[in-house]
């Protein structure tokens, strides 16, 4: 005779058995409007140019640019996040096309706002990497090392032109101590009370930047290691969030996302104000490999990526796949 009191009386599975049940209970749900999408524009070319290592990703037009913009708007994405490369003979020591008021991405920035208006936030990264001829995200000083005060008075200048253009937001990249409260005094000075700063708060010397280095048509001689966070270190975040906070950061970030999940987490549970985390190239590039290889299911595993983003506490994420994911999230999409 079966004893049924050996069966368990609880079972989770009972609501995973159809798509909509596992819809109607799931704890974290992907959104457009959580999406930002990444874009780069490129000074004196006729046609976007695709970069090698990132599959559906190019440096645009000043055109395209607007298009892409226009798509993302449509799709219901919240902001895109413009990144400017100069011509290579405009690089210099000082990064001076950075804060040239007719430098390329103060071009693309008012290109942005005149075709979409405020239906995107438009956002900036306000560093001077793309614009060295050393490709540090500042000034070097007499013995080759990043000077991180001379720094803070070149970043105090783009965020000004920046603002000038007509950017929402600026997202100062460099992680510079104290670059924050720097750029909040001189968008103040200015006038531009209202232009938001998202701080790069936990931004680590990650190898997974290899690919937006071609993205951006990066110079970098050596690497970042004295000014990005060490991967091994978490505390150290904790340390630089109280920092950007008590400067002023209207929001926060955490890049890269997928290695450093425990960081957002941590992030996100501290404060009150809003999370960002930048899925960035080298995370898009895996996917989209192992996808051509035949290794992985490529739409599944960007709406698992994202979906784990969100669940550690993303209430913002970058990613280049902003619009496509967009589109998928639409009314009407399948149930998972």
């Amino acid at each position: 005779m079966t004893s049924y009191g050996s069966f368990p009386g609880a079972r989770p599975r009972r609501l995973r058995t159809t798509p909509v049940m596992r819809r109607m209970v799931a704890e974290t749900r992907l959104h457009p409007a959580d999406l930002i999408l990444p874009a780069f524009v490129r000074e004196g070319v006729s046609e976007p140019v695709p970069i090698s290592a990132m599959p559906g990703v190019v440096q645009h037009t000043r055109d395209t640019l607007r298009k892409a913009a226009v798509e993302a708007a449509e799709a219901g994405v919240s902001g895109i996040m413009l990144f400017g490369v100069p011509e290579d003979v405009k690089k210099d020591a000082l990064g001076t096309a950075g804060t040239d008021p007719d430098g390329i991405l103060q071009v693309a920035i008012r290109d942005v706002r005149a075709e979409v208006g405020d239906e995107l936030v438009v956002m900036s990264d306000l560093c001077l990497d793309e614009y060295t001829d050393h490709g540090h995200c500042g000034v070097l000083d007499a013995e080759g090392r990043v000077d991180n005060d001379a720094t803070l008075e070149r970043y105090a200048e783009m965020a000004q032109v920046q603002a000038d253009a007509g950017v929402h937001v600026v997202g100062p990249s460099g992680m510079m101590d104290g670059q924050v409260g720097v750029i909040r005094d001189a968008l103040d000075t200015i006038g531009k009370e209202d232009v938001a700063v998202l701080a790069y708060t936990a931004k680590y010397a990650s190898a997974f930047y290899g690919p937006f280095r071609e993205a951006v048509g990066s110079s970098l001689k050596g690497d970042r290691k004295t000014y990005q966070q060490d991967a091994a270190n978490l505390r150290e975040s904790m340390r630089e969030l109280a920092l950007d906070l008590e400067e002023g950061a209207d929001m926060v970030m955490v890049k890269p996302a997928g290695p450093y999940l425990d960081v957002l987490a941590k992030v996100a549970d501290a404060v009150d104000v809003p999370v960002a985390a930048y899925q960035i190239s080298g995370e898009y590039a895996m996917i989209e490999a192992a996808a051509e290889k035949g290794w992985i299911e490529r739409d599944k595993a960007i709406l698992e990526s994202l979906t784990g983003i969100k669940r550690a506490g993303a209430q913002m994420i970058l990613t280049y796949w902003a619009t496509e994911v967009a589109q998928r999230l639409a009314p009407g999409t399948a149930a998972r």
